[in-house]
């Protein structure tokens, strides 16, 4: 889905009211109030479709994951490369 964007858009925060806030605020009515902040990440004109080594994804395709699980404090364990069920690169067993 990302293949071939020249920037991705992480959202990192929300800022509402003045404030800067790590997560969305609960309600509707309050997430109205807020605009997102984002950080831009390069991307990349490879293709990762069917990639089942982690390694072999390109270089920015890995730093945006790892800025993922920077923002989110969870560990990405799984990441899909296609339709197929073996179009997937399993770096850790999300029930171990």
């Amino acid at each position: 889905m990302l293949d071939g964007l020249d920037t991705i858009r992480l959202c990192t925060a929300y800022r509402c009211d003045g404030k800067l806030l790590d997560s969305a605020p609960s309600g509707a009515d309050a997430l109205e109030k807020c605009e997102p902040v984002y950080e831009d990440m390069p991307g990349w004109k490879e293709s990762t479709v069917g990639v089942k080594d982690y390694n072999k994804l390109p270089a920015n395709a890995r730093a945006y994951l790892k800025r993922l699980e920077e923002v989110t404090g969870t560990r990405v364990d799984i990441i899909s490369t296609g339709a197929d069920r073996a179009e997937t690169i399993v770096l850790r067993h999300p029930f171990d």
